[in-house]
């Protein structure tokens, strides 16, 4: 499931997509920021449903903002990597009202962090992460009342690490996939932005 920076941005875009979820497989939660990067973090390792159904009124809405969904320190630990860069496709809100938020310098190969926010229905959130857990090796837990599930690996062509951390919880659902760039305490930051 891994692929090449060349086609972050189309990665990306497909994690919107990729939503399919999992029933807590209680684990030992890893760090709370994890993520090593590579050369292209992983599309989404199973089928790719269809976004769920118009969300109710009172769902958790979906950002617009990238840097405002991550602490101070977090920014930090980012500085100096661009946010959104025009050369590496579409960012922001997508036609199906998700955000997507790509930290990459585009003359880089392999450093970036792509993440994808929106709305996905119990059901089929669930059906993903169990596949997820089930056929690809992810690691789920609950964390802050939500469902987290993510996997690392060695990237094929650089000596670096690769990811994917998904949260979801109340209806939204956080994907982000990384390649040689993790910063500490990431989606955390993302999830106490959003339900706090």
């Amino acid at each position: 499931m891994r692929t090449t920076m060349s086609s972050l941005a189309a990665a990306a875009m497909l994690l919107a997509l990729a939503l399919v979820g999992c029933t807590p497989a209680q684990t030992t939660p890893s760090p709370s920021g994890s993520a090593s990067g590579s050369a292209g973090p992983s599309t989404a390792a199973s089928a790719s449903p269809e976004p769920s159904e118009t969300p109710a009124a009172d769902a958790i809405p979906i950002p617009d903002d990238c840097r405002a969904l991550v602490s101070d320190d977090v920014l930090a630990q980012l500085d100096g990597i661009p946010l959104n860069d025009p050369d590496v496709g579409a960012t922001g809100i997508q036609p199906d009202g998700s955000l997507l938020c790509i930290w990459r310098d585009p003359r880089a190969d392999t450093t970036a962090l792509a993440t994808t926010i929106s709305h996905l229905n119990r059901g089929p959130a669930l059906d993903m992460l169990n596949e997820l857990a089930d056929e690809e090796g992810f690691t789920c837990f609950t964390p802050d009342d939500g469902t987290r599930c993510e996997k690392t690996w060695k990237n094929d062509t650089y000596p670096v690490t690769d990811g994917r951390t998904l949260f979801w919880r109340e209806g939204v659902l956080i994907d982000t996939s990384y390649s040689n760039l993790a910063p500490s305490g990431y989606t955390s930051s993302i999830v106490a932005h959003l339900f706090d």
